[in-house]
């Protein structure tokens, strides 16, 4: 398999689960998906070379070299071979879509789950926060108004 750039090797489930870096839980459990299945990793591999520039670039060296020296014109068996390639990159396309919206919808629900955590703390904190505040405040008036009434009595 061709050398992949440093941001495309971590997509990889295999190598993001190895890794030492941390990642949002989502993508943690979406990585131990794809890396469980053997046709998901091989799906995973397709589509990051598919992605790269190596593989226009060999695309166009063979597609070059076929159409000097192995047809000529209108090279027929050429088109048939572009038609079935295309046909199942475009699976692995659609592939890779579905498996970014099933990853966005995970993460957006742990973000929620999270959000609504955060907020229920921060809810009970202020409550708190208030609750103590009055308690303070009625101590600190009690005891001043208990302070006012024996001074004036003197």
């Amino acid at each position: 398999m061709t050398s992949l750039r440093p941001e495309a090797s971590r997509l990889v489930p295999r190598r993001l689960l190895k890794g030492t870096e941390i990642h949002h839980p989502a993508v943690i459990d979406e990585a131990r998906k794809r890396n469980a299945s053997f046709q998901l990793r091989i799906a995973d591999q397709i589509t990051t070379f598919a992605g790269s520039m190596s593989f226009v670039w060999i695309h166009a060296a063979i597609f070059a070299l076929w159409m000097l020296f192995f047809e000529h014109s209108p090279w027929p068996t050429l088109t048939l071979v572009v038609s079935l390639e295309a046909i199942f990159l475009s699976t692995f396309v659609m592939i890779g879509q579905n498996r970014q919206a099933a990853f966005q919808q995970t993460k957006a629900d742990h973000d929620y789950q999270a959000e609504e955590l955060e907020l229920k703390t921060n809810t009970e904190l202020t409550r708190e926060i208030h609750r103590l505040t009055a308690e303070l405040h009625r101590r600190v008036m009690g005891q001043a108004s208990d302070d006012h009434g024996s001074a004036s009595a003197t």
